[in-house]
């Protein structure tokens, strides 16, 4: 098996890709004014304490407050205390050290925790828990033992814990030990910062998305690391010659002229926005995301295999059940999911499909739950949703429709527009001039950042003139 990650760096956003066997698996787009604040720690303020909710409301220096469940609430600190956390009663004004673990969607302000979490290699370092766990995830117990024995073996102080992370499986005490240290020096760092630092402040930021995914996702099974930016090319050696220094020799810089488009990706890329997906057996789901229930229908379609209905059901539903985990990654979709599988009338059938289910999801590194299947084949599922999905980030509400549908905005469309005028002039060599013609809120987003489209005049040693056409469409493209 063939596993690679892929990253592509343009100046307005960075994609990383994730493929297996040349099928996309895992998709992740960071932009700098939509950079994620999920895993940041914050000493913030209470704005305000609401009991009939069993919340209070923290500045933590953003627009949005920040909502923290009052049941999570065990130390604030003490104004005269210098800086020192202590338990006590929570009131407004008071200050308290917070980490964000959802971004806000919406209305609604980042979701808070005083459970601070710091996630290392193999570790997640757990101050003030005092106590050590294993992934779930980590199923064998002569592992887990070993595990055990060897955080034991650590001198950890006692208002510190460790939980292991499932990429522990296997790992020598060197590595372990390594990734412990680390952690406890960071918390010491963190702490200082802390104690100087008046509220509301940030006094940690969580790693970008180039080193959250080297950080939870690089490790022996992945083949190669592709990069098509020299400076991120630098800068991940350096990162790795840190912590990871044994996997340097599988980063490889691009220098072709499109990553993505060589490795077949940016077509796949495209799919992750259709509602429609479809199976090699030419069955299909339908996936119709809402603000709080996504649902996901099953059908046939145009499968040919010569069988009676009940075996068609159960084998399009084992494939729909494989499909469905890859499309939640793809699409970080979160919430209550409710999944209607064709109507089967063996229980065998029933139970074998959730099991193919729980198997595709058990790689998933999101929180979800799932409950039984019904007899008439629905699933209900519950899934962590951390981060702003793909599509969010990438499309707006549609203007020509009222809102009852999406299309992609005008700083996504401008981005495609450059490449596909890079694409263009690689195919016609000796150009000397081109129109590239846009709707004028895509030709607004190129201008704020001109120095793209002069680094391709510079490239190509051609002209380019914008042309702001009214009568297309956001989303059209026109270069001659």
């Amino acid at each position: 098996m063939s596993k690679e990650i892929l990253i592509n760096i343009e100046p307005q956003e960075k994609r990383v890709a994730i493929v297996k066997d040349g099928r996309l698996e895992e998709f992740y787009i960071e932009r700098p004014q939509d950079k994620t604040i999920v895993g940041n720690i914050y000493k913030g303020k209470i704005e305000a304490v609401v009991p009939s909710v069993g919340a209070a409301f923290v500045d933590i220096g953003l627009v949005k407050k920040g909502f923290l469940y009052l049941s999570e609430i065990e130390y604030a600190f003490e104004a005269s205390d210098a800086g020192e956390l202590k338990k006590k009663e929570i009131k407004k004004g008071d200050e308290v050290l917070v980490q964000v673990v959802k971004e806000s969607f919406g209305t609604k302000g980042p979701r808070l925790t005083c459970h601070i979490g710091l996630a290392g290699r193999y570790l997640v370092l757990m101050p003030q828990e005092g106590q050590v766990g294993i992934s779930r995830r980590i199923e064998d117990d002569d592992e887990r033992k070993r595990l055990r024995v060897i955080l034991g073996e650590l001198k950890i102080p006692k208002d510190l814990g460790f939980i292991v992370r499932t990429a522990a499986c296997g790992k020598s005490k060197q590595e372990l030990i390594r990734d412990a240290n680390f952690l406890m020096k960071l918390w010491s760092r963190i702490e200082k910062i802390v104690q100087n630092s008046k509220a509301p402040a940030l006094v940690y930021e969580e790693y970008d998305l180039t080193f959250r995914v080297i950080r939870d996702s690089f490790a022996d099974d992945v083949n190669k690391l592709i990069v098509d930016s020299k400076p991120e090319f630098y800068r991940i050696l350096k990162f790795m010659r840190t912590f990871l220094n044994y996997l340097t020799k599988k980063v490889e810089f691009y220098r072709g002229t499109d990553l993505f488009e060589e490795k077949d990706v940016e077509k796949q890329i495209n799919k992750i926005f259709e509602s429609r997906v479809y199976f090699k057996s030419k069955a299909y789901i339908i996936i119709e995301p809402t603000e709080g229930l996504v649902v996901i229908d099953v059908n046939s379609g145009g499968f040919a295999k010569k069988m009676n209905q009940e075996e068609t059901a159960f084998k399009v539903n084992c494939e729909a059940a494989v499909e469905v985990a890859r499309q939640l990654r793809l699409r970080d979709l979160g919430g209550i999911i409710v999944v209607d599988f064709i109507d089967m009338e063996r229980e065998g059938h029933r139970r074998e499909v959730l099991n193919v289910l729980k198997k595709a999801l058990s790689t998933d590194r999101a929180k979800y739950d799932i409950l039984g299947i019904s007899k008439f084949g629905l699933v209900e599922i519950t899934r962590e949703r951390i981060h702003n999905t793909v599509q969010t980030l990438s499309y707006q509400n549609c203007p020509y429709c009222k809102g009852r549908g999406r299309v992609k905005s005008g700083l996504t469309t401008s981005i495609y527009a450059l490449k596909e005028l890079k694409r263009f002039l690689i195919k016609n060599k000796g150009v000397r001039q081109a129109d590239l013609s846009l709707n004028p809120d895509v030709v607004d987003e190129i201008f704020r950042e001109k120095e793209n489209l002069k680094l391709i005049e510079n490239k190509f040693k051609v002209k380019i003139n914008l042309v702001s056409n009214p009568a297309l469409h956001i989303e059209d493209i026109r270069i001659s």
